[in-house]
C-alpha cells in the first residue's frame, strides 16, 4: 500500500515521537521515512542532558511537558521493556557578578513560578554535591533535582518499536526527494522508492530541513552548525550521582556530565561551525580547541588539569536565527506540518514535540501552545532569544 493518512519524514527522536503519538492519537496509518537508519542521524550524537531550565519561558513549558513523560517512560508508552537510560543526577546552574547573574535569576523564579523544584543554593551545598568543582565565584547557584541525562538513541528506538507495534510501517534507507503538490495542498512526497501519497506530510529533517524551502519555496531560516564534544578523563570521578553542571561563568559556557568513571562529558554552549551544506559526517577537532576547552575545564575542576581527552566527536545542530525551533503547520502550503531548528536541545524536547506536531497534525488543540514558534515569528521580529546568548541555554 502506498496511501497513507500521513507521512513523517525523520526517524530521529523527533520523528518517532510524531510517529508514536500519531498512533497513540489513533492515526495509525502512517509512514515514516528515513535516508538512512532509525536514530543514526544527529539523535546518535546527542549529549542526553536532560531539564527543564531555560531563559525562554515557551521551552520551559515543553521541556516540563517532556519530563513527565522521561520520568515515566515505560509506562507512557506501555512497554516494559522501553527504557530512556534515564539518570537523575540533577542539574546545577552557576553564574558569577556580571552580565549572566540577572538573566539566571529571572530564569530560575519563571521555573519556580510553573510548579518546577528549583533550590538556591550556596557554594558550600553546591560543592557537597559535586565536590570536584569549585563555586568560590558563583554569585547564584540554581539546583534542578528532577533533571540528568538520558540516551537519545534508546528513546529514538523505543518510540519507533512502540510506533511499530501500534501499526506505524517505518521504512530506512529511503530518501525523500521531492515534496508532491496537487490543487494547492500537500498530496504525497516522491523519493527513492517512487511516490508515496498521504495529505499530511510532518518534516522533521533536522539539518535536511533546508529541503523544504526548495521543494515549496517557502523561505526556512535553519542552517547546520558543527559542535565538538570531548570526554576528558580526569583523576578523580565524576559519578552519575553528580549533577549535570552549566558554567555561565566560563567563556564557553560550558556544560558537562558524567561519562562514567572518571570521565567527564563536556562541550562549550557558544556558536559552533556553520556548515556550507548539511552534514552529519564528523568533523576534525583540533588540539587547540581541546586545549582551550581543557583550560575551561582546570578552572571549574582543578583536578581536571592532568585530564586527558579520552574520546572526542562532532555533532550538528539545526540552527535557527533565534535559536529555536519552528513548529506546526505551514499556512502557505496545507497538509505540510513542520519541526527543525532545534538548536542543540531537540532531545530534551522530544516527546512534548513529537506529541504537539502530532496534535497539530491531527488538527486538535496542541497540550502546550507552539503558536509562538510559528515561522512567521521571523517576519513579525517575535523572536524567542535566549537571555544568555546564542549558542547557551536558550
Amino acid at each position: 500500500m502506498k496511501s497513507y493518512d500521513a507521512i513523517v519524514i525523520g526517524a530521529g527522536v523527533i520523528g518517532t515521537s510524531v510517529a508514536y503519538h500519531l498512533a497513540r492519537l489513533g492515526c495509525t496509518n502512517v509512514l515514516v521515512l528515513d535516508r538512512t537508519q532509525i536514530g543514526a542521524g544527529t539523535t546518535s550524537q546527542s549529549s542526553g542532558i536532560l531539564r527543564t531550565h531555560y531563559s525562554v519561558i515557551e521551552n520551559v513549558r515543553l521541556a516540563q511537558a517532556s519530563w513527565r513523560i522521561f520520568n515515566d517512560f515505560s509506562n507512557y508508552l506501555q512497554d516494559e521493556e522501553a527504557s530512556a537510560g534515564l539518570v537523575k543526577s540533577g542539574y546545577l546552574i552557576a553564574a558569577p557578578e556580571g552580565a549572566k547573574l540577572s538573566p539566571l535569576r529571572a530564569a530560575l523564579e519563571a521555573q519556580r513560578a510553573q510548579g518546577i523544584q528549583v533550590d538556591l543554593l550556596d557554594a558550600q551545598q553546591a560543592a557537597s554535591l559535586l565536590p570536584i568543582a569549585r563555586f568560590d565565584d558563583a554569585a547564584l547557584i540554581g539546583f534542578e533535582p528532577e533533571a540528568g541525562f538520558a540516551d537519545a538513541y534508546l528513546v529514538a528506538t523505543s518510540f519507533a518499536r512502540t510506533a511499530r507495534r501500534l501499526g506505524v510501517k517505518i521504512k530506512e534507507g529511503v530518501e525523500v526527494h521531492q515534496l508532491i503538490v496537487e490543487n494547492g495542498r500537500v498530496a504525497g512526497v516522491q523519493t527513492s522508492e517512487g511516490r508515496f501519497d498521504a495529505p499530511t506530510v510532518v518534516s522533521v529533517q533536522n539539518i535536511w530541513s533546508t529541503d523544504i524551502e526548495r521543494w515549496t519555496g517557502i523561505k526556512s531560516p535553519v542552517k547546520a552548525e558543527r559542535h565538538a564534544v570531548l570526554a576528558l578523563e580526569g583523576p578523580e570521578a565524576y559519578t552519575f550521582k553528580m549533577p549535570v553542571y552549566k558554567d555561565l561563568g566560563s567563556p564557553g559556557m560550558l556544560y558537562c556530565r558524567s561519562y562514567g568513571g572518571n570521565q567527564m562529558l563536556v562541550s562549550e554552549g557558544i556558536v559552533g561551525e556553520t556548515l556550507a551544506a548539511p552534514d552529519n559526517e564528523q568533523g576534525d577537532i583540533s588540539m587547540d580547541y581541546m586545549v582551550e576547552v581543557g583550560e575551561q575545564v582546570a578552572e571549574r575542576f582543578p583536578s581536571f588539569e592532568t585530564a586527558g581527552v579520552a574520546s572526542s566527536w562532532t555533532g550538528v545542530y539545526d540552527v535557527t536565527p533565534d535559536w529555536n525551533p519552528v513548529l506546526g503547520r505551514l499556512p502557505e502550503l496545507p497538509g505540510l506540518v513542520v519541526g527543525y531548528g532545534f538548536s542543540g536541545h531537540g532531545f530534551k524536547l522530544s516527546p512534548a514535540v513529537g506529541l504537539v506536531l502530532a496534535q497539530s497534525a491531527l488538527g486538535l488543540k496542541t497540550e502546550v501552545d507552539i503558536e509562538p514558534y510559528a515561522l512567521e515569528r521571523f517576519r513579525t521580529g517575535g523572536l524567542l532569544t535566549g537571555k544568555y546568548g546564542l549558542g547557551a541555554v536558550s
